[in-house]
């Protein structure tokens, strides 16, 4: 999963500095350091979102079991009492 995610930011970074090369009509390869600028951060953005996801769905799978332990004490130890 690591490798798709950094391909992926890569190509991202790149066709958006391509993209904005080619919208103000100035050549694709102008300041080659903004390409790889531009790779970096796709880089970087595409795996941290890897890893936010992750930690969001820990963090949901804990409030779903905290969920459902206080469901069942309201439902099933009222007959308790």
């Amino acid at each position: 999963m690591p490798l798709s995610a950094t391909m992926v930011g890569a190509l991202l970074g790149l066709g958006t500095q391509m993209y904005s090369n080619a919208l103000r009509k100035l050549p694709y390869m102008r300041h080659p350091w903004e390409h790889l600028l531009g790779i970096g951060l796709g880089v970087v953005a595409a795996n941290q979102m890897v890893k936010w996801e992750a930690k969001s769905n820990e963090d949901l799978d804990k409030l779903l079991e905290k969920s459902r332990l206080a469901n069942e004490r309201r439902y099933f130890d009222e007959d308790e009492d």
